[in-house]
């Protein structure tokens, strides 16, 4: 990805692929409000709508160069393992939320030496509107909570509002999250819920909406 209409082609790639525009947030690493633009933009929507003008309050980050290649995706992981290295021995699960977590929550499960779980969240189902028809899910391919403390690991944190439903998901299951970890923080989240949230790399946008 190198500037916004790269951005705008891909959304309408993924729009015409049928994918949901919180699908679509979760592939571009975007909010969804930012991905429903980029949709809006490119006119795949069901109902084209005029170009927005102006555009999102959002930072893209594109992780790919580390996710397409196996190497650079371990030792990523294991730097993230790291940052959760000292939160306690008695952990022994790490949930990924999918899709882009996961892979990642693999190599952090193998550092910590762990149980692994994914847990795919509801803004997949996202559309247009903010309705969903089902609740996340844990997989049952995977680790189940069982009471467990857990990790809980993810690509980026746009808004928080995944992190936070997953946190609520794994204590509605009876189990007990300890800390979060992500590769890219956009909101510079310190915790979610009490859980602290840990993060290679934190961006943040500098200015104002005035200065648009």
């Amino acid at each position: 990805m190198k500037n916004i209409d790269d951005l705008v082609e891909s959304a309408a790639d993924l729009a015409e692929r049928g994918l949901s525009k919180g699908e679509i947030a979760d592939e571009l690493n975007v909010s969804r409000e930012t991905a429903s633009w980029l949709v809006e933009r490119s006119g795949t929507g069901a109902e084209p709508k005029a170009a927005p003008t102006g555009g999102p309050h959002d930072i893209h980050v594109d992780w790919s160069a580390i996710g397409r290649d196996s190497s650079r995706l371990h030792h990523v992981g294991s730097a993230m393992a790291d940052l959760l290295s000292k939160q306690g021995e008695d952990v022994d699960l790490t949930i990924g939320i999918e899709k882009a977590g996961a892979p990642i929550a693999t190599t952090v499960a193998r550092e910590l030496d762990t149980d692994l779980g994914t847990y795919a969240p509801t803004k997949h189902q996202w559309d247009d509107d903010d309705s969903a028809t089902n609740d996340g899910t844990f997989s049952r391919n995977f680790a189940q909570i069982r009471n467990r403390d857990c990790y809980v690991v993810d690509d980026t944190i746009t808004s928080g509002n995944t992190m936070t439903e997953t946190v609520e998901a794994i204590r509605d299951q009876g189990g007990n999250p300890v800390a979060c970890v992500v590769l890219a923080d956009k909101r510079g989240i310190e915790d979610v819920q009490g859980v602290p949230v840990y993060s290679l790399l934190q961006v943040i946008r500098v200015g104002s909406d005035d200065d648009e």
